[in-house]
């Protein structure tokens, strides 16, 4: 029997420093989409704070979402995670339906709502994958401490399933940072090595083959040789990433100031407001402003780690460790391939890129963290 605590005491037991860096990377975040968006939007005789609008809306759902979930006990929100799961996978269906999803970009990961918004479920399943499994991998209904074979089995099915799902879309990024939180939950649960080496042999060459039989669509395999050799094709499948390079190296140390980017008013970086964000900062804020972006994500996950640390039960651990798994890897992801040193893959930096999906997704991510906290004694 959980004691039941009143919003105040629970509010009370939130982590300043996270919440303090998490507002500041929104604040950021909500600058950087405004630059990359006003001057070509007003040159072309369009509503320059269209985007800003949208931006501040999502901002305002994700913060609701996310108190949301600080309101009930994490260890009471199991009971709905069947249902969470259900209408993730649901969603994940739709998309693949011919004339109810959407294709963005060559993958068909979304679904169109009135108003022009569109959802993209792959964003969310990433919060049911993660306590569905462990929701399973801290149950004991044996003597053994650790998950048996069945509880790993069963949660990567919790988690295969959806993953399958996405590759047919396919978004390449959402399965890669999936499956990082995967290895990372099933390491920490206490299951046996060779599973995480398993899962880690298993990723590889499943890549492999999902490249030679075609899952991967060829504009994503040629992303892939850009990354492997930048100046093959740089007005091609590489223009994205030599833009991106040259927008981050035209900031030097201060940057050009905020909304004076000669790269990013001319619009050179494509999809700059969402997954390209980041070099905005580098040009318009500069190595410190950039670097100091990078200090509050570690920050972050610095507090993240800290709060997985002192859950006060395996299945708080194991959702905070799940979460700050899903933040790390998608931060490196993001950065990495502005920089180009990861390959293109597609995903937005969190609390940063503009979308509403991803917004909510890594808002929600936020309150189950302050869930944890606040309730770790």
């Amino acid at each position: 029997m959980y004691r039941r605590r009143s919003r105040g005491s629970v509010v009370a037991g939130f982590d300043p420093i996270l919440t303090a860096a998490v507002a500041a990377l929104l604040i950021i975040g909500t600058l950087l989409v405004y630059a990359a968006t006003r001057d070509w939007y007003a040159a072309n005789n369009l509503d320059p704070e269209y985007y800003l609008k949208r931006h501040v809306l999502n901002i305002l759902i994700g913060v609701l979402l996310a108190w949301g979930t600080t309101i009930i006990d994490y260890r009471l929100l199991r009971a709905y995670t069947p249902i969470v799961w259900g209408l993730g996978v649901l969603g994940l269906i739709i998309v693949l339906i011919p004339g109810l999803g959407a294709e963005v970009n060559g993958a068909k990961a979304w679904i169109a709502l009135p108003g022009g918004f569109q959802i993209q479920p792959a964003e969310l399943v990433k919060i049911s994958i993660i306590v569905g499994m462990s929701m399973i991998l801290s149950e004991r209904s044996h003597d053994s401490d650790v998950p048996t074979t069945q509880d790993v089995l069963q949660a990567l099915v919790v988690a295969g399933l959806p993953v399958l799902l996405i590759l047919f879309q396919p978004d390449m990024g959402t399965v890669f940072i999936i499956s990082a939180s995967v290895v990372t939950i099933i390491a920490i649960s206490g299951a046996p090595s060779r599973w995480v080496v398993a899962l880690l042999l298993i990723a590889v060459l499943g890549a492999f083959g999902a490249t030679k039989a075609g899952v991967i669509n060829s504009y994503q395999v040629k992303r892939l040789q850009s990354f492997v050799n930048p100046t093959a094709d740089t007005q091609g499948s590489g223009y994205q990433l030599r833009q991106a390079r040259i927008t981050v190296g035209s900031g030097g140390l201060l940057g050009t100031g905020l909304f004076n980017g000669p790269q990013t008013n001319g619009r050179f970086v494509p999809e700059q407001q969402t997954d390209f964000i980041f070099t905005v900062a580098g040009e318009e804020l500069g190595f410190l402003g950039s670097a100091g972006i990078v200090l509050l994500y570690l920050i972050i996950l610095m507090r993240a780690f800290a709060i997985a640390r002192r859950a006060s039960d395996p299945y708080g651990r194991l959702v905070a460790t799940g979460v700050t798994a899903w933040f790390a890897f998608q931060i490196f992801e993001n950065i990495g391939m502005t920089l180009g040193l990861m390959p293109m893959t597609g995903v937005p930096l969190p609390f940063l890129s503009y979308g509403g999906s991803s917004m909510f997704a890594t808002l929600i991510g936020f309150g189950l963290l302050q869930n944890v906290h606040a309730r770790h004694r």
